[in-house]
């Protein structure tokens, strides 16, 4: 049995093309970090597994899901070789993607983003205001 379930967020945008012929289909390939369990010494490391999605699950990526959106994705390992222009033959492995579903919900994504957005903004708090610093005469502030 050849069955993988993986669940990890969009690296970049997906590259979605069309095949050729009567009835296009969408090849869309994409990378998907998957965060590992940690490590001894507590770092989270991840792996960038290489996936490609034909037909409805391509169309799907191509729609809704953008760098960063957390998937579950189902499908199954696949290999193979080519030789590149230098004449060194190169070995593939990717995820054929035979489904895949959003993992939490865009309220739950927007918040994430917030989450990173209100860190690179020192002094905010988790509502995108200023705290006060100390020392500061709260009399002189325009509102009460």
């Amino acid at each position: 049995m050849n069955k993988v379930i993986l669940m990890g967020r969009l690296t970049r945008e997906p590259d979605v093309r069309y095949s050729q012929g009567e009835r296009p289909t969408a090849v869309a390939r994409f990378t998907l970090a998957v965060n590992r369990k940690f490590a001894n010494d507590d770092t989270q490391t991840a792996d960038f597994i290489s996936c490609v999605a034909f037909g409805k699950p391509g169309e799907f990526l191509e729609r809704y899901c953008h760098q960063g959106t957390k998937l579950v994705v189902e499908g199954r390992i696949q290999t193979g070789s080519y030789t590149n222009k230098d004449g060194v033959r190169v070995y593939t492995t990717d995820v054929v993607v035979e489904f895949c579903e959003f993992a939490e919900s865009k309220r739950t994504a927007e918040q994430a983003q917030a989450d990173v957005q209100n860190e690179t903004n020192i002094g905010t708090d988790a509502d995108g205001f200023m705290s006060i610093p100390d020392g500061v005469d709260s009399e002189g502030l325009p509102f009460n």
